[in-house]
């Protein structure tokens, strides 16, 4: 594990803003436009004027990451943010529902000294985008605060980190919030200097795996190099050699990691019988059925078989889902249109849907943006045109849609340590982190 340590962090003031719910967010980049409103109304001192500033009438390019530091200055200021005393690990817990069952994830935030990916073992999985990257710098430049936290996952089978944590805070109150899908987050603080020191060193020698927040880690490295450039190198414990990180087990009970099912336009209109012909080959095809049962249960048989080649695809050309399962062929083949790939990233049943599938076998590369969604509610209203999609999505029909299984967190492990990317939307881990339970000053 790379160096972590405590932090002296950066937190609301209830006494000025009544109820922690009233002024968190979720990460910005999944607040559409109807939410952002909703969370700019739910109070004035919420925190979507840090992270998700709205652009105003005549504003200059960089004026919402003006506006958005002349808040959090201004709540220093009149002590609706106050910083804590002394350096703290920060339990952060969630309680939550999916699938008529109760989670509990457990973590801690700490904050982590910065490696570039690929110079240590701070491992990533996912792709990043350079335009997220360059908003992301630009609002921290003007803030100089990590204003949320980075997920990280570190192996620990026995959870020993957490269980001396959790023993730390009882017999306190924590403080708690509650987010809009009504998700239970509880935050409580370690200073105990004995916890501390003990936890810092049973993850000494581990690794850890972003589960998410790529672009933000990569941002901190960006927003260091920039304090370098500008004013020489930076004392060793400058705070922007370090970044807000949320650390959680890989063995915790609590963790899942959802579907994230695909939506395309602009590829041929395909029957089943058509996608069974062209898809034969490589996969075993069968034909389920018409509308919500036959999505339903597609999902069903591919929960249960729990294996990354097996998928359902929709055909838009006579409203038919195709349960699809891979044959040795679909391995054979992927050998050859990935050959600088890992076989676990191969066997991905993402990589075998975009690269077998649609590219090759479909002969549909070069589709525009997939929608992504999570539910199978979602992409049957989806293809009905219902539903509510991003700002961003297009009024014209799908043409093709797919199910299929989400990387594990094995699957992060693995495919992270051969240092490989996945394709964007592999991994949905959920619920998200809040913005807001905690900032991290760069100053």
């Amino acid at each position: 594990m790379p160096q972590i340590a405590p932090f002296a962090g950066v937190r609301y003031n209830l006494s000025r803003i009544g109820a922690l719910s009233n002024v968190i967010a979720p990460p910005y980049d999944v607040i559409d436009p109807q939410l952002q409103a909703a969370l700019y109304d739910r109070h004035p001192a919420n925190v979507i004027r840090i992270i998700l500033n709205r652009s105003e009438p005549n504003d200059s390019d960089d004026a919402k990451y003006v506006r958005a530091a002349g808040f959090f200055n201004q709540w220093l200021a009149d002590g609706t943010l106050t910083q804590d005393p002394s350096p703290a690990y920060y339990v952060y817990n969630q309680k939550f529902e999916f699938a008529a069952q109760s989670f509990y994830r457990r973590g801690f935030m700490a904050r982590v000294r910065l490696q570039k990916f690929g110079e240590g073992n701070i491992y990533p999985h996912e792709e990043t985008h350079p335009k997220a990257k360059v908003d992301r710098l630009k609002l921290t430049k003007a803030c100089k605060i990590n204003c949320s936290q980075i997920f990280g996952l570190y192996p620990d089978p026995e959870n020993e980190a957490q269980t001396v944590l959790e023993a730390a805070t009882i017999g306190k109150s924590p403080l708690k919030a509650t987010d809009h899908l009504g998700v239970e987050h509880t935050l409580w603080l370690v200073t105990d200097a004995e916890a501390i020191a003990t936890v810092t060193a049973i993850l000494d020698d581990k690794p850890m795996f972003v589960a998410d927040g790529h672009h933000r880690y990569e941002t901190a490295c960006n927003y260091r190099d920039y304090l370098i450039e500008q004013n020489g190198p930076l004392p060793e414990d400058h705070p922007a050699n370090f970044v807000m990180t949320q650390l959680v087990s890989m063995n915790d009970p609590g963790m899942i990691v959802l579907p994230t099912h695909r939506l395309l336009r602009s590829t041929p209109r395909f029957t089943s019988a058509e996608l069974m012909a062209k898809l034969g080959e490589c996969f075993r095809c069968e034909k389920i059925g018409r509308g919500d049962a036959a999505a339903t249960e597609c999902w069903e048989q591919i929960e249960l078989a729990d294996r990354q080649g097996l998928m359902a695809v929709y055909a838009t050309g006579d409203s038919q889902w195709v349960l699809c399962d891979a044959k040795p062929a679909a391995a054979a083949k992927m050998r050859t249109l990935a050959p600088n790939q890992s076989n676990d990233w191969r066997a991905l049943g993402v990589s075998l849907l975009h690269r077998l599938v649609i590219d090759s076998l479909l002969e549909s590369a070069g589709h525009p943006k997939p929608t992504y969604v999570h539910q199978v509610e979602e992409v049957v209203d989806a293809l009905r045109g219902k539903g509510t999609l991003s700002e961003n999505d297009s009024d014209e029909p799908f043409t093709l849609a797919a199910l299929v299984m989400p990387a594990s967190v094995s699957d992060v492990e693995a495919i992270s340590l051969n240092k490989e990317r996945m394709p964007a939307k592999s991994t949905y881990f959920y619920p998200k982190l809040l913005s807001g339970m905690t900032f991290h000053k760069l100053t």
